[in-house]
């Protein structure tokens, strides 16, 4: 199915948008538009590339002329092709096209929110998890989210430089044998040649006790172009390699994101996405639920909802923590386990991720844990008593609700 970006409809339905705005004067041939060099050099990220294609409002015309000094404008013709002419509140285009808003302080926001710069022990590997590391191979991607993180140091324009030292990184995770689980991100390691990765992941698959590696990546959805069967193959020798998405809305899933996330799957590489939790993007239960739903069709497991992270010039974006639990809420009970992910906040300052759920747990001490299940219905369950069980606090509940 075709359909152009005006006629954008819920994202219930996989569809493609191309050629889409790359249609007129003969438009692209198919060998050019699916090839993700020809992709990455043909980005829109210019004031006069999207005054081409789109209708701008002073808020994202000025949000453009301010963005060069905080996030560098970069969007695929694949992702572009998403984006409605006239709708400056639509999903996918406050994702990727700057605002005015951007630039406005709230007294909350941070230059790294997540704390990565205070337990960097080298240049460019994040070691804040006991057994595991997150190691920043590049400051680039395919294109760039507007709630990004790592605005700091991504995109070049950044008030940051990432001045990642491999061969230091190498060393350290050598020399710290606790050390198991490796994540590749960014940045975003897939825009590297297919050389470049492999050489990467044999010099870590090389470490002994490095069991587990993982990419986090929003290429197969900003350039599924790049997820060629030769990729995939050379992907495929370096398992257990897991991979984190990132999808926020399900119109990003398209016929051709399906597709390259089949490839993945079909390499034997195991699919998570993580999402962002973005007000008028998706904080509502049924473009969360059709989101997960869709996921799961492509074979990708709903992993995180992120709770936006306080980052510098984000407050447009951010959503009551309420807002999260209500959607988690909605989900849990009411449709597969499988397509319930786990809302969490990544705590400010470099806590790490606090899982956030709904209040189930009613009571509990050393002789009963009284829950309620997602109707509402209220049950008690038997407890072995251990003076050393650290319980959870006490809540207000009524017997004559319970369930025996």
């Amino acid at each position: 199915m075709h359909a152009f970006a005006a006629g954008n409809g819920d994202g219930k339905e996989f569809v493609s948008h191309a050629p889409g705005y790359w249609s007129g004067s003969g438009g692209i041939a198919p060998e050019l538009w699916n090839d993700w060099k020809w992709q990455l050099k043909n980005r829109v990220n210019s004031l006069a590339q999207l005054e081409q294609h789109l209708e701008l409002g002073e808020e994202e015309r000025s949000g453009v002329l301010l963005s060069g000094d905080k996030l560098a404008l970069a969007v695929t013709p694949h992702f572009f092709n998403l984006i409605p002419r006239s709708n400056p509140d639509d999903p996918i285009r406050r994702q990727v096209i700057p605002r005015v808003e951007e630039t406005w302080t709230s007294p909350y926001d941070m230059a790294d929110p997540c704390g990565e710069d205070s337990h960097m022990p080298v240049p460019g590997l994040v070691h804040r998890y006991p057994d595991r590391v997150l190691f920043l191979v590049t400051d680039r991607c395919a294109a760039y989210c507007r709630y990004c993180t790592r605005s700091r140091v991504v995109s070049g324009v950044g008030d940051q430089e990432l001045h990642t030292d491999f061969e230091e990184a190498f060393r350290y995770l050598e020399q710290h044998t606790e050390v198991r689980d490796v994540l590749l991100s960014g940045g975003d390691a897939l825009i590297f040649s297919d050389d470049k990765i492999d050489k990467l992941l044999s010099r870590l698959r090389a470490i002994p006790h490095i069991e587990f590696l993982r990419i986090g990546t929003r290429v197969p959805i900003f350039l599924p172009q790049r997820i060629t069967a030769e990729l995939c193959a050379m992907l495929a020798k370096y398992h257990p390699l897991w991979m984190s998405v990132h999808v926020n809305h399900p119109r990003e899933l398209t016929i051709e994101v399906n597709e390259a996330l089949e490839r993945l799957a079909n390499a034997g590489i195991p699919l998570g996405n993580q999402s962002v939790l973005l007000a008028g993007v998706n904080d509502d239960l049924e473009t969360m639920k059709t989101l997960v739903h869709k996921l799961l069709i492509c074979r990708v497991r709903p992993y995180y909802l992120y709770q936006c992270d306080l980052i510098n010039g984000s407050s447009h974006l951010r959503t009551p923590v309420a807002k999260g639990i209500e959607i988690i809420e909605g989900l849990r009970g009411h449709t597969t386990g499988y397509a319930v992910p786990q809302f969490v906040i990544d705590a400010p300052g470099g806590g790490g991720k606090v899982p956030i759920n709904p209040g189930y747990i009613l009571y509990h001490d050393n002789e009963k844990i009284v829950i309620r299940n997602y109707e509402g219905k209220i049950f008690e369950y038997p407890e072995i008593g251990n003076e050393s069980v650290q319980f959870a606090p006490q809540r207000e509940y009524h017997d004559e609700y319970l369930y025996s």
